[in-house]
């Protein structure tokens, strides 16, 4: 049996122009006239970090044939914006009208799953970390269809509380370091979860349970939840490692960037996060489609 080929992500801090030839990603660096290229069939994430990076149309069709997602950076450096296929499945009306047509018994069902194992993967992470985990084993049995009581906010105060140990962290965009780095690996989770998503031929805007009306992207929300504690046990690692974290320098940036491509456990097998993000979103596509009652989430 093939295994899935792990797609690169690529990351551009410097100025350049980005264009396309025979296929490949052409890259000319603008400050040094060098140029190198990369297959385009490679390609898993790009972001452009640089406010003096260029690209032609030509790229971005055949990034987007390759369901290669683009995440642009603001002048801050952090990811602003998603360039993402409107469709990436051949079976994509079909797939579309089974995802829209899925009852509200159903996606409740299907949020009490997620909840369940992103609680279950924050014991087991802070398990890892030889730290307290009791009341999150607890809750994570407890969850009722659509976690009527609440039990991921639950979970998430105690999480927080014990993961760092930073005093007076408090879990925030705009909260103290390091806040900054999960907020910049969660980014990248998300496209990850919104490109799987599109190539499972499902809209990341319609969610099992985020329905904020200015969100584009609430399903991709939604099923990336069980997977933020594999960016939290990063940023744990990073915060351990290191006596300044309170800026997101290019070392810091890199070890984030390795985030789709960790290994991670999901249906008793080691498989590459966006491998098996894919694998997650195929699933979903077989809730919504009466195939399967089960969405496959990775184990920590």
């Amino acid at each position: 049996m093939l295994q899935p080929m792990i797609k690169r992500t690529l990351f551009f801090e410097n100025p350049a122009y980005l264009s396309t030839k025979n296929n490949q990603l052409v890259v000319k660096l603008t400050q040094t006239n060098e140029v190198r290229t990369v297959p385009i069939e490679d390609i898993g994430m790009m972001v452009l970090e640089n406010q003096q990076i260029t690209f032609t149309n030509g790229l971005i069709e055949k990034l987007t044939y390759q369901n290669a997602a683009i995440v642009c950076c603001n002048q801050q450096h952090l990811p602003l914006s998603l360039i993402s296929p409107l469709s990436g499945h051949s079976e994509y009306n079909e797939r579309l009208r089974f995802q829209l047509e899925a009852s509200l018994p159903l996606k409740k069902n299907l949020w009490q799953q997620t909840i369940e194992s992103k609680i279950d993967n924050q014991a087991n992470l802070l398990g890892k970390l030889n730290k307290r985990n009791d009341k999150l084993r607890k809750w994570s049995r407890e969850v009722l269809s659509g976690d009527a009581s609440n039990k991921e906010s639950h979970a998430a105060a105690f999480y927080w509380e014990h993961l760092f140990d930073i005093p007076g962290f408090y879990r925030g965009q705009k909260e103290m370091p390091p806040n900054n780095l999960l907020n910049y690996g969660y980014a990248i989770l998300r496209a990850v979860c919104a490109r799987s998503l599109i190539g499972s031929g499902m809209l990341p805007a319609l969610g099992i349970h985020h329905a904020n009306k200015y969100n584009a992207y609430c399903l991709a929300d939604d099923i990336m939840e069980p997977y933020r504690p594999f960016v939290d046990e990063v940023v744990h690692a990073i915060v351990d490692h290191s006596n300044d974290y309170e800026q997101l320098t290019r070392d810091i940036k890199q070890q984030l960037l390795i985030i789709p491509a960790i290994d991670v456990k999901i249906d008793g097998k080691k498989s590459p996060l966006m491998v098996a993000m894919s694998r997650t979103t195929h699933s979903l596509f077989e809730c919504f489609a009466g195939i399967s009652r089960k969405i496959l989430y990775p184990k920590l």
